[in-house]
Order: C-alpha cells, then sequence, then structure tokens
C-alpha cells in the first residue's frame, strides 16, 4: 500500500437483517463490514449463504459460500445474481471480484468475519 491507502475500518452488526441485499432471505446475525480505497466490502450470513459483497462506484461483486462452508466458492455480480465461476481457494475468489471491481486484489478490504471463506 501506498502512503494515500487507509486501512480498512469494520464495523459489525449484529441482529436479523431485514433491510440490504434484494432477493435476501433474511439476515441470521452475523455481519460485518469494512471500506478502504474506494471499496466497501460487506459481510452476512444468511439462511443460506455466507456473503461477502464488494461494492465501487457502479460496480459490484459476490462471493458465496454455503452455510455449511465446506464448499466451493462462487463469484456473481450481485447477491442474487447469476454465478460467473466456482473457486475453491478465497484467493482465486478474490482475484475475479477484484477484476469485476477493476481493482487490484490487495486493495479488496476484508472483515475478519470473512477470512476463513473458501476450502
Amino acid at each position: 500500500m501506498d502512503e494515500t491507502d487507509t486501512a480498512p475500518e469494520e464495523t459489525t452488526t449484529s441482529g436479523a437483517g431485514g433491510e440490504g441485499e434484494s432477493g435476501d432471505e433474511g439476515g441470521t446475525g452475523s455481519e460485518a463490514e469494512a471500506e478502504a480505497n474506494g471499496i466497501t466490502a460487506r459481510y452476512r450470513e444468511t439462511e443460506t449463504e455466507r456473503r461477502l459483497a464488494f461494492d465501487r462506484k457502479e460496480s459490484s461483486a459476490v462471493i458465496a459460500q454455503n452455510r455449511e462452508g465446506y464448499a466451493m466458492l462462487g463469484v456473481r455480480e450481485s447477491p442474487t445474481g447469476e454465478e460467473l465461476e466456482r473457486y475453491y481457494g478465497f484467493d482465486m475468489a478474490l482475484d475475479h471480484a477484484a477484476e469485476l471491481l477493476n481493482v487490484n486484489p490487495r486493495d479488496l478490504p476484508i472483515p475478519p468475519r470473512a477470512t476463513d471463506m473458501g476450502m
């Protein structure tokens, strides 16, 4: 990172979520957010998935994994969008998400609750 970059800032939310992503099944109380380099990352657990959604300007990318955490990671352009690709490793899914946002993968803020995604 250069001198102008900022460290990711995390905020955590607890409680059942009704607000937020379109087409969501509802939250389970496990949510976190981080911001850095003009990118907002939101981690959320739904009834069926763990989701890490990135937003930057007019672009978005979502990495999703089943709730059990033992499945491949799907990359989408929105929480309920069509899956674009599947990966075993979190780093490869992050590379694809960064490509969708047109940023370097190292610029993506990752909330601590999401760091264990992948196989």
